[in-house]
Formats: structure tokens, C-alpha cells, sequence
């Protein structure tokens, strides 16, 4: 059960700070298009970026009662990007998602390759050189899954609130991230998509210092409210809804 929580302001304006290093999990959720090929879209006309408001980050929060942590301060992996074929499986416990499978692929957030595995209804996870890293590792982890279509996975993401956690397990561990920023990317901007795929969310070229992860859906209603009604040749809309966590820490799966 889903629970409800109210959203974030829709389209932030300003960017006041990003966390040191980005493991971003962007979640978008649109259907492809009909009788849509597998041809790359024609770029499009690069429009104005969309800017990010950042909110503050939150005070440390507790973790679970019973849920001790093998490690007391986070010790991220790594960047290691090569090879990563096993899926993962996300729980975001404030809006109901439980056990959401994560299925990796060499590309970029929300291309054909990540739309078919969204299509499936589970969440996405690019890699390679344009894309992100695993989980835990140090650097923008980023995670992508339909809002509308496909069961709708990442319906309720915009109600994450900073503060709450986003749980990656993965390899026999459990990697706990706190929500610290809500970020918008335009699909019709080169820069803002860029910024949304950094290793640090929001700030390309930084060098990334600490595990961070970016979960992204579709922002469809908004658009369409806004009476914005572009689509990409997959049905994909302008805008997605981010949220942008930094990994507070690891413990060892049950079982």
C-alpha cells in the first residue's frame, strides 16, 4: 500500500548546492510510442536548461531498530562501470515500493535499451561511459522505471520527501541512501540531460567523491497540466522528476 505523502513544487527553480558525489537514481516512466522502431530519435532543438532546486540536507536519521549496520561510516566501492550484469532490487519504504527489480544495461538513461527493460515493468540502471555505476559505488548510481505505464512502478516518487531512504540490495549487502535534493531534467536540453547523468548530479565534470544514487520517473501529468505535450519517439515527455540520495550506509542482506 502506497503511502501518501505530499509532492514536491513542481519544476524548482534554482540550484542552491548538489552533494559531493552522485549516484543518482532517475526513474522515467512513459510507454513507447506505437508502431515506434528502435531507430534513435533525431536530436532535438536544444532548449533552455532546467535548473534544480536543492533542498536542505537532512539531519542524520536513525536507522531501523534491529537493522545494525556492518559498517558505521560508508565505504563505497570503487568506480568500476565494466561487466555489471547482475540485477538489484530497491525498496522505497515511504511510498510502498518493495523489492523492485533493477536490471543493468550498458547505455544512457531512458534510451530504447533501458525503455524496453521498463517496459517489462521493473526499473532500469545504465552504465558506461555516458551512463552511471553499481551500487554503493562512488559516483551517480542511477535507476529509471515507469510512473504511467508498466504497472506504474515509480507512480508515487514525486511524494519522496528528503529525509527518507531509498534501500539498494546488491551482492549480498544492503546499501541504505538518504534523499537529500529533488532535481527536474528536460529531455529536450543537452545540458540539463548531462547534468542528470554527471557523476556528481548537477555538476558535470566534478570529481566525484562519495557514493550517491539518482532515482527518475516521468513527470507526464505535470506536462500535460502545463499543456506541454512534446514526446520523444518513445512517448517519453520533456521532464522527469529526480531524486538525488547519498549513500549513508551498508549492512549485510538477510538470509
Amino acid at each position: 500500500m502506497h503511502r501518501s505523502r505530499a509532492a514536491f513544487p513542481a519544476f524548482p527553480a534554482v540550484l542552491t548546492g548538489a552533494p559531493a558525489v552522485a549516484l543518482a537514481v532517475l526513474l522515467a516512466g512513459c510507454s513507447p510510442a506505437p508502431g515506434s522502431s528502435d531507430k534513435p530519435a533525431a536530436p532535438a532543438a536544444a532548449a533552455p536548461a532546467v535548473t534544480a532546486a536543492v533542498e536542505p540536507a537532512p539531519a542524520p536519521v536513525a536507522t531501523t531498530p534491529g537493522a545494525a549496520l556492518t559498517e558505521t561510516t560508508p565505504s563505497p566501492a570503487p568506480r568500476e562501470t565494466a561487466g555489471r550484469t547482475g540485477p538489484a532490487s530497491v525498496d522505497i519504504p515511504s511510498i510502498g515500493v518493495d523489492d523492485l527489480r533493477v536490471v543493468p544495461y550498458e547505455g544512457t538513461t531512458d534510451d530504447w535499451p533501458g525503455t524496453r527493460i521498463q517496459n517489462r515493468g521493473v526499473a532500469a540502471s545504465p552504465y558506461g561511459e555516458q551512463g552511471g555505476v553499481g551500487p554503493g559505488e562512488i559516483g551517480n548510481y542511477l535507476v529509471t522505471g515507469h510512473r504511467l505505464s508498466a504497472g506504474g512502478p515509480l507512480r508515487e516518487l514525486p511524494s519522496v520527501r528528503v529525509g527518507d531512504a531509498i534501500l539498494v540490495t546488491y551482492g549480498g549487502k544492503v546499501y541504505e541512501y538518504r534523499i537529500t535534493e529533488s532535481r527536474k531534467t528536460s529531455f529536450r536540453s543537452a545540458r540539463s540531460l548531462t547534468e542528470q547523468r554527471a557523476a556528481v548530479p548537477g555538476s558535470p565534470g566534478k570529481r566525484p567523491t562519495q557514493a550517491m544514487i539518482t532515482i527518475s520517473t516521468c513527470a507526464t501529468p505535470e506536462d500535460n497540466a502545463a499543456g506541454n505535450f512534446w514526446r520523444d519517439d518513445r512517448s517519453n515527455p520533456e521532464h522527469r522528476i529526480d531524486r538525488v540520495g547519498v549513500l549513508t550506509g551498508v549492512r549485510a542482506a538477510a538470509g
